[in-house]
């Protein structure tokens, strides 16, 4: 009970009075005051307990997950923030006890980070995990995709209960699947989507991590997702499950799986996936999830996730990409928007970045080239660093280290569209001054 008195009382002081969001620090002074709390709290989720990891769209599937669960009737812990190491695991449980101490919740949904699952996994056994992708990331803070697949995989035989949501679309997720002991179901896109094959994306995992053989394609989706099969042994992509067809992108996204038709009003192809993944984990855990349509019309993804604002007359939309295979998609949304927009891109180097900034030279700016974008701006610590990669693509951009500047410059003077890309730790500060902006004007 101290534990999460001290929680909730660290989380408003962190919020209210520092204006910083107080999760992290939540959950370490409860760890601290009862080393136990997250093993007892997660004992008292009465039906399952789901984990969502992954390289790009743990949050957005995360979120989504729990408002499936929430739009049947569930009492729901969740990770909102997506603050996903082990303080802020712990922190969703705490702050979503009650003064009592005690936990009503039927399920948990809870975004881990590949690496933490480590740490988090001595303290309960997940009854399934998602998982949606494995893409480089941060190398100076992960290293080479092999040490993250073999975190996964250590802790994965930890728990031979749990059952595995995995895309099979990714061949290193799909492997890591089957080779964990774990009962595992797939979900993936069959059909051939993109027809693009002008894109210079880097693809990840060429080479079958069975034999070493090259992995042959009959088609991309993006990145190295698509159907694959090893040249050399039978490592092939898995039959599909939960298998989404008739896929339509643009406006709006839409497919059809199971014989339903699920639409929503989002903009990138990559949010087939996170749609198709939470979809995936509840019908897998046994709900008919009947209302999954009428929450996707409802469901903000919030937390910087295509995340809408509107000041003055300018609307903005504002979303994460931290990566280079997350950031490629990011471009393919924004150009799916015909109409004449600005961009603003905001890249910091803080410890949560990860301070090796080359990656941005893995990401297919050329894209920006066309004469529907209006303006791009670079903020951030690394703006310059940001700002010599254009230079390199031939496009003109203007450096404004102040984010804050660099919105207002383009209310003021854009088009009325604006788009704000941002890494990491750009995120929650960017969120704030949008938010407080809008409130102002």
């Amino acid at each position: 009970m101290l534990a999460v008195w001290a929680a909730k009382i660290t989380e408003k002081i962190s919020v209210h009075i520092f204006h910083r969001q107080g999760v992290t620090w939540a959950g370490k002074i409860a760890l601290r005051i009862c080393p136990s709390v997250l093993k007892e709290l997660s004992g008292q989720v009465r039906k399952g307990i789901f984990i969502v990891c992954g390289t790009n769209g743990k949050t957005t599937t995360n979120n989504m997950l729990c408002a499936a669960l929430q739009a049947e009737g569930n009492k729901v812990i969740c990770n909102h923030t997506g603050s996903n190491m082990l303080n802020g695991v712990v922190a969703a449980f705490v702050l979503g006890a009650g003064n009592s101490g005690r936990l009503d919740a039927d399920y948990a949904c809870i975004e881990v980070d590949e690496a933490s699952t480590r740490k988090v996994f001595p303290h309960f056994k997940p009854d399934y995990m998602v998982l949606t992708n494995l893409f480089r990331d941060q190398l100076d803070r992960y290293g080479e995709i092999d040490i993250t697949m073999n975190i996964l995989k250590e802790v994965m035989r930890t728990a031979p209960e749990m059952k595995v949501i995995v895309n099979g679309d990714d061949a290193l997720s799909a492997y890591l699947a089957m080779e964990s002991g774990c009962r595992y179901v797939t979900y993936g896109i069959s059909e051939q989507v993109v027809t693009d094959n002008s894109l210079n994306e880097i693809r990840e995992g060429r080479f079958c991590k069975r034999c070493g053989a090259p992995l042959s394609y009959k088609f991309y989706h993006y990145s190295q997702l698509g159907d694959y099969a090893c040249t050399e042994c039978d490592f092939r992509r898995p039959d599909i499950q939960f298998d989404a067809s008739e896929v339509e992108v643009g406006g709006r996204l839409a497919f059809t799986v199971e014989g339903r038709r699920i639409s929503a009003d989002y903009k990138g192809f990559y949010n087939v996936y996170n749609i198709l993944a939470a979809y995936a984990a509840g019908r897998t855990a046994g709900l008919k999830l009947e209302q999954f349509n009428r929450m996707l019309e409802t469901f903000n993804p919030e937390n910087g996730r295509m995340e809408r604002f509107t000041v003055g007359e300018t609307k903005i939309l504002l979303n994460l990409a931290k990566n280079p295979a997350g950031f490629n998609q990011n471009i393919s949304a924004v150009m799916q928007d015909a109409s004449r927009k600005d961009i603003i891109i905001v890249i910091n180097d803080n410890a949560q970045d990860g301070t090796d900034v080359s990656w941005l030279w893995d990401v297919d700016f050329d894209r920006f080239k066309e004469d529907d974008v209006n303006s791009v701006t670079v903020s951030g610590i690394r703006c310059h660093d940001m700002g010599l990669r254009l230079k390199y693509t031939d496009i003109l951009n203007a450096i404004q280290p102040d984010v804050e500047k660099a919105i207002c410059e383009r209310v003021e003077n854009g088009c009325g569209n604006l788009y704000v890309l941002v890494n990491y730790t750009a995120l929650f500060s960017t969120r704030n001054v949008l938010k407080r902006l809008e409130g102002e004007r």
